[in-house]
C-alpha cells in the first residue's frame, strides 16, 4: 500500500474509529468517571465525620473553568489544612468532569487528556500505601488508616470498597484515555499528511517544523508525532508501521448471538441503596446539632416551675412532656407550604432508627452477603424505602433548621448551629438515588422492548 493508498485508508478507518468511540466507548468513559467520583465522594465524607480534615467553608464557591489538579502537599506546612483545601479542589474537579465535561472527541483533545490523567495520577490509588513516594498519597494515606484505626466495622468496610474503587477505576479510566489518545495522535498525524507531507518526497522534522505555522496555525507542534509520520511514510519499514496503525485502528469485532443472555441490573440498584446510605454521613454531623439547638431552644421557653417538673419525672423514670414544634417547608409535589406538628422526642427516636437503616446501606462490607442474595425486586423496593426515608428526614430538618434560625431569641442566635451544608449534601444523595433508581426503570424497559422485538434473552 503506498502513500496515497494509506492516507485514504487510514481516513476511513479514523472516521469508523470514531463513530464507535463516541457511541460505544465513551459513555462507559464518562459512568466509570461517575463510579470514580462515587467512591471518592464516600471516602471523602467519612474523612470530613471524622474530623481527620475540615469541610472547606468555599467548597461550593469555587468556580470550574478547566481541569487542573490541585498542588502538591508540602511536608513543612499543616496537613490538614492542606488535605481539607486539596481534597475539596479535588472534589469539584471530579464533579466538574461528571456532570459538565463533554466525553466526546472535540473536547478530549490531547492537550485535555494530559490534564485528566494529571488529575487521576494527583493521588495514586492504585499504590495507595505508606511506601508511596507521591507526598499527596502519603498524606492521605496517613489520615485513613487513622480513619481505619478503631473504627466501626461498617466505616472501615466503606473505606475498603471506595479504595477498592478506586484502585480499579484508575486503571480503566487509563484504558479510555489511551484510546483517545491513540485516536487523536493518527488523526493529528493525518492532517500533518493532508496539509504539509502529502506532497512532499524527502521529508525531515526540521522541514515540517518550518511549515507547519502557516500550515496548522495555532496548533501545538508535537516533534514525536512527526518523527512518526517520517518512519511510516518514509522508512523501509514503512509498511509495517503503517499496517500496524490500522490494526490498532480496527473496531473490535462483536459476533451476534441468536440468544441474549439475560442481563442483571442489580448493580445499579445497588449502587442506588450505597448512595442513599450516603445520607447517615451527613446525619452523623447534624443529629448532634439538632440536640443542642432544641436544647437552647428549651432553655428560654421553660419556666423555673417546668423545668422542676421535668426534673422530677426523670427522678421517678416518667416521660417527660412532649417538645412540640410547628414547622413549614415546601412540598416539592404540589409546590406549597405545608405546615406541620412535630414531636421531637418522637422525631429524635425515630432520627436514630432510620439513621441506622441507611447506615446499612452506605458501604456494603457487613451487610454484602444480604444485599447480594436479594433479587432486583427486593433491592428495588429497598432503594424506594430508602428514598422515602431519606425525603421524610430532609423535610422535617429543614422545617426544624428555619425554625431554630428565626424563632430564636436574639441573645441565644450565636448558639444556634445551622445544618445547611448538611441538608444539601442529603438532597443531593436523595437526587442521585432517584437517578439510579430511574435509570434501572430504563434498562429494564429497554430488556423489555427487546423482548417485544423478538429477541430470545436465556434464563
Amino acid at each position: 500500500m503506498d502513500r496515497i493508498e494509506y492516507q485514504k485508508a487510514l481516513d476511513e478507518a479514523l472516521t469508523v474509529r470514531a463513530s464507535w468511540l463516541e457511541k460505544t466507548e465513551f459513555p462507559k468513559f464518562k459512568d466509570e468517571f461517575r463510579t470514580f467520583h462515587s467512591a471518592f465522594g464516600v471516602l471523602y465524607k467519612i474523612l470530613i465525620q471524622k474530623k481527620l480534615v475540615h469541610e472547606d467553608p468555599y467548597k461550593q464557591e469555587a468556580k470550574m473553568g478547566e481541569i487542573k489538579p490541585p498542588p502538591p502537599i508540602m511536608p513543612d506546612r499543616d496537613k490538614v489544612d492542606q488535605l481539607t483545601m486539596n481534597l475539596s479542589a479535588y472534589d469539584n474537579q471530579l464533579d466538574y468532569l461528571v456532570n459538565f465535561f463533554q466525553f466526546s472527541l472535540d473536547f478530549l483533545t490531547l492537550e485535555n487528556i494530559k490534564r485528566i490523567l494529571a488529575l487521576v495520577r494527583y493521588i495514586d490509588w492504585a499504590r495507595f500505601t505508606v511506601d508511596t513516594q507521591n507526598p499527596t498519597t502519603k498524606a492521605l494515606v496517613d489520615v485513613v488508616n487513622t480513619a481505619r484505626a478503631g473504627g466501626e466495622p461498617i466505616i472501615v468496610n466503606s473505606i475498603g470498597e471506595a479504595l477498592g474503587k478506586l484502585s480499579r477505576g484508575t486503571g480503566l479510566i487509563f484504558g479510555f484515555l489511551k484510546e483517545a489518545t491513540n485516536f487523536n495522535r493518527e488523526t493529528y498525524k493525518l492532517e500533518l499528511r493532508q496539509t504539509i507531507t502529502g506532497t512532499m518526497n524527502d521529508l525531515t522534522l526540521e522541514g515540517i517544523r518550518k511549515k507547519f505555522p502557516s500550515a496548522m496555525g495555532g496548533k501545538p507542534f508535537y516533534p514525536d508525532l512527526a518523527e512518526e509520520l517520517i518512519k511510516e511514510d518514509f522508512s523501509p519499514g514503512g509498511n509495517q508501521l503503517r499496517a500496524e496503525v490500522l490494526k490498532r485502528l480496527a473496531i473490535p469485532e462483536t459476533k451476534p448471538k441468536a440468544v441474549r443472555a439475560k442481563v442483571s441490573f442489580k448493580t445499579t440498584l445497588l449502587d442506588g441503596l450505597m448512595i442513599a446510605g450516603s445520607v447517615s454521613t451527613a446525619l452523623g454531623d447534624i443529629i448532634p446539632r439538632l440536640d443542642e439547638n432544641n436544647l437552647v431552644f428549651q432553655e428560654r421557653r421553660q419556666t423555673f416551675m417546668q423545668k422542676l417538673r421535668d426534673l422530677l419525672k426523670q427522678m421517678m423514670h416518667k416521660e417527660p412532656d412532649p417538645v412540640i414544634y410547628e414547622i413549614e417547608y415546601i412540598d416539592s409535589t404540589k409546590g406549597t407550604t405545608v405546615r406541620e406538628k412535630i414531636n421531637f422526642n418522637a422525631f429524635r427516636l425515630e432520627l436514630d432508627k432510620k439513621n441506622r437503616f441507611l447506615m446499612s446501606l452506605a458501604g456494603r462490607g457487613g451487610a454484602a452477603s444480604r444485599l447480594e442474595a436479594m433479587d432486583e425486586k427486593q433491592l428495588l423496593e429497598l432503594l424506594e424505602r430508602s428514598i422515602r426515608e431519606a425525603q421524610g428526614v430532609h423535610k422535617v430538618l429543614t422545617g426544624l433548621d428555619e425554625l431554630f434560625k428565626s424563632e430564636a431569641p436574639r441573645e441565644s442566635r450565636d448558639k444556634i448551629k445551622g445544618i445547611k451544608p448538611e441538608l444539601g449534601m442529603i438532597k443531593n444523595a436523595i437526587i442521585k438515588a432517584n437517578q439510579k433508581r430511574h435509570e434501572y426503570s430504563a434498562q429494564l424497559e429497554e430488556e423489555e422492548q427487546l423482548k417485544r422485538l423478538g429477541v430470545n434473552i436465556s434464563t
